[in-house]
Parts: C-alpha cells; structure tokens; sequence
C-alpha cells in the first residue's frame, strides 16, 4: 500500500534551516506530481510547494518563496523541503502529499498524505 514517511522536523531558532524528507513507497514515485503542505496550530491545511515529475517544474506559496525550495530524487523514492531562514510563522506539522493518480498534475486538500513531521521556529 501506499506509504509516505516524513522526517528532519525539529526545534530551531529563527533564521535557522531544516531539511524535510519524505520516503515514498508503494507507487511508483516517479511517475507523480508531489507537493508539501502543512498544519499549523489552529489553522486549517496550507499549500506550501509542488514538483512535477522531474524537476523542470516548481511552485511555490508566495509565503515561501525565496526560503524554500523542493526537490526530489526518483531514484530514491525521496521528495525533500529544504527550508532557510525560517519564520515563527513557518511552526506546522508538515506533510508529503500525493495524488491518488498519477494523471493528477495538481495539489489538492483531499490528496493522500503521510503522518506529518512537525516543525517548530523558536524566536
């Protein structure tokens, strides 16, 4: 079944980094659009970043752009967030997200995510 398992969340100071992995199994990964969304406190699911098959294709939420970047490896099975100059605002549980198929080059709410890795942006 499909598996989506994210990590490198943690504690860090403002104007730190951090650097989110997604291991995907289940699908094969190369073959789907992929994005990153997250959760903070009290707030509702957020867009953050989307990469298309390869990676000719990036997007980005206008909150993070400049700051993060997503990438992926194929070969790995990997989606990653790489995350500078982080922001109290940027605190939220993180999450890989998937589209049910492969046909889907788009982010939506409803898609299939992992359980999250949370992040959190001391000042």
């Amino acid at each position: 079944q499909v598996q989506l398992v994210e990590s490198g969340g943690g504690l860090v100071q403002t104007g730190g980094s951090l650097r989110l992995s997604c291991e995907a199994s289940g699908f094969t990964f190369s073959s789907f659009y992929m994005s990153w969304a997250r959760q903070a406190p009290g707030k509702g699911l957020e867009w953050v970043s989307s990469i298309g098959r390869d990676e000719t294709r990036l997007f980005y939420a206008d909150s993070v752009r400049g700051r993060f970047t997503i990438s992926r490896d194929n070969a790995k099975n990997t989606l990653y967030l790489q995350m500078n100059s982080l922001k109290s605002e940027d605190t939220a549980v993180y999450y890989c997200v998937k589209p049910l198929y492969s046909a889907h080059n788009y982010y939506s709410p409803g898609q299939q995510r992992g359980r999250g890795t949370q992040v959190t942006v001391s000042s």
